[in-house]
């Protein structure tokens, strides 16, 4: 008699956490990061206003080798950085401004870029997630009110198969 299946046992996601203290740092974590990067990578980086979304993404496009200086793109909403090499270009998207949720976004046609690119999206919970399982989530946690603390707390999670085997503690270094 043949043996059942045994039940799929659910993979805990790659995860590392990092304490960042300066903008410096933050723009070194996004460096570090862009060489674990490949066309088709979606990049979700949360976090409270001036916790250092933009900041990091500078690091990657600097990373990633790509032309164009990589700044906010609150108000024109997305900006496409690129390579100055043979890497992929830099798709940097603001979706703060856009309430629904991927039915907004389609006017981008980040799944027409995504196999080509790599795609960063500041604010994009609940609105870009269906665009693939695979994707890195970048939570930046920072002291809110009244401070100068420049300190960071950044979880940084790889969901799918893309980033099983991930070795995430490399952002550490």
């Amino acid at each position: 008699m043949e043996q059942p299946a045994a039940p799929a046992v659910p993979h805990d996601p790659a995860e590392t956490r990092l304490t960042i203290t300066s903008p410096e740092q933050m723009r070194e974590l996004g460096r570090r990061l862009a060489k674990l990067l490949r066309p088709g990578d979606l990049v979700m980086l949360s976090g409270e206003l001036g916790a250092g979304k933009t900041t990091l993404t500078r690091g990657l496009g600097e990373g990633l080798d790509v032309r164009g200086a990589v700044t906010s793109p609150t108000f024109v909403i997305a900006r496409v950085h690129p390579s100055l090499g043979d890497g992929p270009p830099l798709v940097h998207v603001d979706a703060y401004r856009l309430s629904g949720g991927l039915d907004e976004m389609e006017d981008l046609d980040l799944d027409v870029s995504l196999p080509d690119s790599v795609i960063v999206v500041e604010w994009g919970e609940g609105k870009v997630e269906e665009l693939t399982e695979d994707r890195l989530q970048v939570v930046i946690h920072r002291a809110v009110g009244d401070t100068t603390d420049e300190v960071r707390q950044v979880t940084v999670t790889g969901l799918g198969e893309r980033w099983e085997s991930a070795d995430l503690g490399t952002l550490a270094a």
